[in-house]
């Protein structure tokens, strides 16, 4: 069986040297058949999925991408013959904005619909393993947009691309050289600024992208109701999906994407099926932007994003972009595993400091403008003679009588500080008998309890997500360690020769990612 499926392997990668070559490239390059890293086998988890949701190793594939969520999905053909969804992917980075790519240099990934066929998988690249996106497509090109080499790659870095982690790369790259070994001529890459719902919509409103977002939804609403990957064509600079002949024609339409678009029909039962989505969406909408639904921010310098369960792993790590998380929940991402090796030279995108401003709530508060009767400073009064049993047992623990709780003051403060016995409320012995048993118990952080002879103010503890993410142990030096059932201990398949080096494949495309 191991024999079979490493011959498959070797099959499926000449089959991707042999379109490599004739797209170009020297017939050297048919070495790429013995490259380890491209022939590694789809995970057995994964094939294990697919039997259950009852898809084939080598059934076509289609991919979606998202920024704002930061995730990549996996579609897969089911015997039936409609995709369905296999695996998400969370997206180590990407960089830019929301919104397409216009020009070489912006650092903007690319948004729209494009096609992935053979000779753009390159098992040689600098980043481990990627595909070319292949923009600019004739949309693209029709509006004058340049650029090259847009790619998704593992190494988590981007610089105008979707970067992955090697060993996520690694697992989308067997399952579209599978697809392509099954007889697959090219798969359907989609790429959205965020999933296509009457929220999102809404609340981009105002962003000058909307046009063509609204255009792309129209490809986005006939995968959602077809399941099946819609037909793209482009004229008057436009997308147009699943266009077909009009019934008095003699030929298929013929598009441009620069001139006037030809006679073609929808297919009635897809165009009524979308029809009906988009009118339940613009009802939905309508009611969201009547609600006053706030409009999202405009970029603020912020150079793309970062799925949070890589944010949560980095030190002073940040979504950016993408849709962010609380601190509770970074600090419980953080305890978990992450999907591949993060490389420790990783560049997050900046955080927005923004919201933090201006959340009141999450601003220092200070007592010196608020009023002497809400304001009790440990160490700025004398503790109370009496109290009784507990306010003794207290002091003998050595208590101070104080709200340990209140918040400290700076000691200019302090020293003008002079609490009125007939305004404070002490604390109650109850609460007193509270703090000292929570100070003795176990695990309890006593460097946050306030010092009854203390002058200053304690320091301010530090965020939890930093301190989670610099006791993370170190980072594996290669993703060669979750490959135990397919590689062999010295780092390829067995039976398989070693990586070949880049030689004349990096010297004449040095620009690929």
């Amino acid at each position: 069986m191991n024999f079979r499926s490493l011959a498959r392997a070797l099959l499926a990668s000449v089959a991707l040297a042999a379109s490599i070559v004739l797209a170009g490239c020297d017939t050297d390059q048919v070495s790429l058949a013995t490259n380890a890293k491209a022939n590694q086998p789809v995970p057995p988890k994964l094939v294990a999925a697919m039997g259950e949701k009852d898809m084939d190793l080598q059934s076509p594939i289609l991919i979606r991408l998202f920024k704002q969520e930061a995730e990549l999905e996996i579609w897969k053909q089911t015997r039936s013959g409609q995709f369905a969804l296999l695996k998400t992917y969370p997206i180590c980075r990407w960089s830019g904005d929301l919104g397409p790519k216009v020009r070489e240099g912006d650092r903007q990934a690319p948004e729209g619909f494009y096609s992935i066929n053979p000779s753009q998988m390159n098992p040689q690249s600098a980043y481990y393993l990627s595909f070319n996106t292949g923009f600019p497509n004739a949309f693209d090109k029709a509006l004058g947009r340049t650029g090259s080499q847009l790619m998704v790659h593992g190494d988590c870095s981007s610089r105008g691309c979707y970067a992955m982690t090697d060993e996520q790369i690694a697992e989308i790259y067997s399952l579209g050289r599978e697809s392509f070994f099954g007889g697959q001529k090219a798969f359907q890459f989609q790429a959205y600024p965020f999933r296509m719902t009457p929220v999102n919509m809404a609340k981009h409103r105002n962003n000058p992208n909307m046009a063509f977002w609204k255009m792309i939804k129209e490809g986005y609403d006939h995968f959602e109701v077809t399941r099946q990957e819609p037909k793209v064509d482009f004229c008057e600079k436009k997308y147009v999906f699943d266009a077909a002949r009009a019934p008095d024609a003699k030929r298929d339409p013929v598009f441009d994407a620069s001139a006037k678009c030809p006679a073609y029909i929808v297919p009635e039962d897809i165009a009524s099926a979308v029809r009906e989505k988009q009118q339940r969406d613009e009802a939905e909408y309508a009611k969201l932007v009547a609600k006053g639904t706030p409009v999202a921010r405009m970029n603020t310098g912020i150079d793309g994003g970062m799925n949070k369960i890589f944010a949560a792993k980095i030190p002073e790590g940040s979504t950016g972009l993408s849709e962010g998380a609380e601190g509770n929940t970074l600090q419980m991402l953080a305890m978990s595993k992450a999907p591949g090796t993060i490389p420790g030279t990783v560049n997050p995108p900046k955080p927005n400091l923004e919201p933090v401003a201006a959340t009141p709530q999450e601003e220092p508060v200070v007592a010196v403008s608020a009023p002497a009767t809400n304001t009790r400073v440990a160490s700025a009064a004398a503790p109370e003679k009496s109290g009784g049993f507990f306010s003794n047992l207290g002091r003998k623990m050595g208590l101070s009588t104080a709200d340990t709780t209140a918040t400290t003051t700076p000691p200019q403060a302090t020293a003008s500080v002079n609490p009125a016995p007939a305004t404070t409320t002490p604390p109650t012995a109850a609460s007193r008998l509270k703090a000292a048993v929570t100070r003795f118990v176990p695990g309890h952080d006593k460097s946050k309890d306030t010092p009854v002879a203390a002058a200053k103010p304690a320091e301010p503890a530090k965020p939890a997500e930093t301190k989670m993410a610099a006791t993370r142990p170190a980072l594996k030096p290669s993703v060669n360690d979750g490959g135990g059932d397919a590689m062999s201990s010295g780092g390829q398949l067995a039976g398989a020769a070693p990586v070949v080096s880049s030689n004349s494949f990096d010297s004449r495309f040095g620009a690929v990612k």
